[in-house]
């Protein structure tokens, strides 16, 4: 039986028809990857109900690793988040109305959780495919921040369990001309990338 990944994306928002993390998801849901069966899950683009999604998804799943995604808008690469910080700062509202202003994620809970993902071996390893990629040092304090900081709470006593976020740029058609897109396929490969390297590589660099 093979241990199971689980790779979660948004929902569309702030107007959008489609998430291109969720069109390079969906493609994954089933797919084995170095003997890890991907289990793809969506989550709402909404504060607090994106955590507790998240959380049932775990539960449920029982991953060995937890790679979470979403799509960042002007960003022309794959990008690996290193940390997660505990701020909710909405420059525009969730699915549901809501855009909370310097409110913590977690009252009295850590400033900041580090991604536990093999961050720089996986930039190495998509660049090597010629796939535009990063490490970046902010994941935004919209949902997927939210849902980051919330995954890197949830996961930071299970032991042996590693997890992070990666944006991934729009979707061709998704915006205007002058904002970088890259295609879904790419995009995919790049996911695939990122959770082989997190399975095989123990060290980062």
């Amino acid at each position: 039986m093979p241990r199971t990944v689980l790779l979660t994306a948004f929902e569309p928002f702030g107007g959008q028809r489609v998430n291109a993390s969720k069109l390079a998801a969906e493609g994954l849901d089933g797919r084995v990857i170095r003997g890890h069966r991907v289990v793809v899950v969506i989550l709402p683009c909404v504060f607090r109900e994106a955590i507790a999604a998240l959380k049932r998804a775990i539960r449920r799943v029982q991953p060995s690793l937890v790679i979470a995604s979403g799509e960042a808008g002007g960003r022309s690469a794959i990008t690996l988040e290193r940390v997660a910080i505990n701020v909710d700062d909405a420059t525009i509202a969730d699915n549901a109305g809501a855009r909370p202003v310097d409110r913590a994620i977690a009252a009295g809970g850590p400033v900041g959780y580090w991604s536990t993902l093999p961050i720089k071996a996986i930039v190495s390893e998509l660049k090597k495919r010629r796939i535009p990629a990063a490490v970046s040092q902010t994941a935004g304090t919209f949902v997927c921040n939210h849902v980051f900081y919330g995954l890197m709470q949830t996961v930071e006593r299970r032991r042996g369990m590693r997890a992070g976020f990666v944006h991934v740029p729009y979707a061709p058609g998704q915006a205007g001309r002058k904002v970088p897109t890259m295609p879904t396929t790419t995009t995919r490969k790049a996911l695939e990338v990122v959770i082989a390297t997190s399975i095989t590589s123990e060290l980062d660099g």
